[in-house]
């Protein structure tokens, strides 16, 4: 292979725009290994994360931009992912966890709990390395919608082990309590049970998405984990309805005060019985992305009290395909940001 065809495959793929993070695909160090054989150009992009919304995109305009290249008469392309490092995380916590994500609401009864636990699942489903914490210390509702309400961790080098059920590590007070007893903690408890969730359990691998199930309201969990941990974002779960979007504004409204990035907002369980559309006109008031409507769904229920979240009871269902183009969306948008805010370690350096 000569060098000059080698150089003009590469310049013909520095025309191809990463439709999300806006660089071309070569300044984003995303394409490896290219090699040339009889006409065909074979090489790897490595997107920011397996969850990429458009890699089909991103195929066909890296196949229109080689294919012009003189000599070359075919591509052959392998798809690798490397999830980039918040600048927030890196460096500052000693488990090696890449992005931080909080899931946040302003009231209780949105489904909160829900969407983190589908949208953890589904992000492993698209092939990311993922944790859960249940960080509703007071009232953990994970282990149910996990179906782990009977299990207890274990503990191997001083560390809690965590559960790993559909693909997710996940950790949550309900592992470590009897769940017929209330939990009366004040704030220093709280922050110090959040604590220890990320410094006492043993993660083990990177973890590319570590989602965080905050309790519902601004209280003192939601301010100790903004305070205790770097986060990359929050996700904002909301109703269509009035009233549950002046909660919800609340939450962006602290979010904002701590100066944790808004990855965007859900509209949960639309449909006829609360309408739709509040949180996506929320979503344009507030100038934030809308990451999509989740509809009303009685299956949805049903397989979180038998502890199958319905991305895995019902994966082809329209509503496990609306949390599965959440992920990507939520996956997509956190590599925006990085970009945006500067908060974006390159591929190369994290690798």
């Amino acid at each position: 292979m000569s060098e000059q065809l080698h150089s003009a495959v590469m310049q013909a793929l520095s025309t191809v725009i990463e439709p999300e993070l806006h660089k071309d695909i070569v300044t984003l160090n995303m394409v490896r290994d290219l090699r040339i054989e009889d006409g065909v150009a074979h090489f790897t992009i490595v997107l920011t994360t397996p969850a990429c919304p458009l890699k089909d995109a991103i195929y066909k305009a890296a196949e229109a931009a080689v294919l012009k290249v003189e000599g070359i008469r075919a591509i052959q392309v392998k798809w690798d992912a490397e999830v980039p490092s918040s600048k927030r995380v890196h460096g500052r916590l000693s488990m090696p966890i890449r992005n931080i994500v909080a899931v946040g609401s302003g009231k209780g009864g949105v489904g909160k709990t829900t969407v983190a636990v589908n949208l953890a699942i589904s992000l492993a489903k698209e092939g990311a390395r993922v944790g859960l914490m249940d960080a509703d210390i007071l009232t953990p509702n994970v282990p149910i919608m996990l179906g782990l309400s009977a299990g207890r961790p274990t503990v191997r080098d001083g560390k809690i082990v965590p559960f790993e059920v559909f693909g997710v590590k996940t950790i949550s007070t309900g592992f470590l309590i009897d769940p017929d007893k209330a939990m009366v903690w004040r704030g220093p408890m709280l922050n110090s049970a959040i604590r220890q969730f990320f410094n006492d359990v043993q993660w083990g691998d990177n973890i590319d998405y570590m989602i965080v199930d905050l309790p519902p309201g601004t209280g003192d969990a939601p301010l100790s984990l903004a305070q205790a941990v770097p986060l990359t974002g929050a996700v904002i779960v909301s109703q269509p309805q009035q009233v549950a979007i002046g909660d919800a504004l609340r939450s962006i409204s602290m979010f904002e005060q701590l100066n944790v990035p808004i990855i965007g907002i859900v509209e949960n369980m639309a449909g006829e019985l609360f309408g739709e559309g509040g949180g996506e006109r929320l979503a344009q008031e507030r100038n934030l992305p809308f990451l999509g409507r989740i509809p009303l769904d009685s299956e949805v229920r049903k397989s979180g009290d038998l502890g199958r979240p319905i991305v895995v009871s019902a994966p082809e269902s329209p509503t496990a395909q609306a949390f599965r183009r959440l992920a990507r969306d939520v996956a997509a948008r956190v590599s925006v940001l990085q970009l945006q805010s500067g908060d974006f370690i390159p591929l190369d350096v994290i690798g």
